[in-house]
């Protein structure tokens, strides 16, 4: 993993190489320095993505974290600079900073059951994991992807899904909030999933990421199937600012969500999870 640059302040120039429209509001944006010093991360990373004369937001990083290439970033357009970053197009330059935060660390995870809990654009997240964890693969036990999405339109990275839905050594399941005519699958919350997927609770991590109500339930669910708060990451995303824990903003008690996550153990965090801000 490489340490973020001297001035963590200052956003290094990245062209964007590809643009690839996921569903109608998200990109998968592609890109590449200007400096041709490649930057690594670990799943679970994000990077402060810059859209000049706009402003910056934090992104996690979507790529394979075993692969060289192009850093990924998935992006939804809901404000303006992650609206300005969804319109950039091949040749735009927009500025990075990092990488920054915790990991999921899947080391955590060798020898148990695996599970991947995804809602929404948690998705983008927590595809790292599942690049890093099949990279690997023998080094864990059952290996459950549980993915939810509000419709079959919105659901990302289909050509990931389909790929993994014909492995035989990974369990893939997909639920939908609202099914249109031709969706053949499931129809519910994400946690609806988990009576599908073979885990020994005493031998399981969790890894969960999506909208704070999910993921809350989500954790909640998984305790009250004896998994341990120990055994659970989350991913907290909210209100980071400045990324190296400098500006506050993103202050709960005595945890900087930026630099002390933005993964953390469950057990860590299950009292903030319950403050209405976060």
């Amino acid at each position: 993993m490489t340490a973020p640059q001297a001035d963590p302040m200052r956003p290094r120039p990245y062209r964007v190489a590809r643009a690839r429209r996921e569903v109608r509001d998200v990109m998968t944006l592609a890109i590449e320095p200007l400096d041709g010093n490649g930057t690594q991360f670990a799943a679970g990373q994000f990077n402060m993505l810059y859209a000049f004369g706009i402003g910056e937001i934090p992104v996690s990083i979507s790529g394979d974290p075993t692969r060289a290439g192009p850093l990924l970033h998935t992006i939804q357009g809901v404000g303006a600079v992650s609206r300005a970053l969804c319109a950039a197009k091949p040749g735009d330059v927009i500025g990075v900073r990092g990488p920054f935060g915790t990991t999921w660390d899947t080391d955590r995870a060798a020898g148990a059951d695996v599970l991947v809990i995804a809602g929404g654009i948690g998705l983008a997240p927590l595809r790292p994991v599942i690049y890093q964890l099949l990279a690997r693969r023998e080094r864990y036990g059952r290996i459950s992807v549980l993915v939810g999405s509000r419709s079959p339109k919105t659901l990302l990275f289909e050509h990931d899904l389909q790929a993994w839905r014909s492995r035989l050594d990974l369990d893939l399941e997909v639920t939908v909030d609202h099914a249109d005519t031709a969706w053949r699958g499931n129809v519910g919350v994400v946690t609806g999933l988990l009576a599908r997927a073979p885990f020994d609770p005493l031998n399981t991590v969790a890894f969960v990421c999506g909208p704070e109500v999910m993921i809350r339930a989500t954790a909640s669910e998984l305790v009250d199937r004896d998994i341990s708060p120990e055994s659970i990451r989350v991913s907290l995303e909210r209100n980071m600012k400045c990324a190296i824990g400098h500006c506050g903003h993103c202050q709960l008690g005595g945890v900087f969500v930026c630099a002390d996550g933005p993964v953390f153990s469950y057990d860590a965090v299950e009292h903030l999870m319950s403050v209405r801000s976060l």
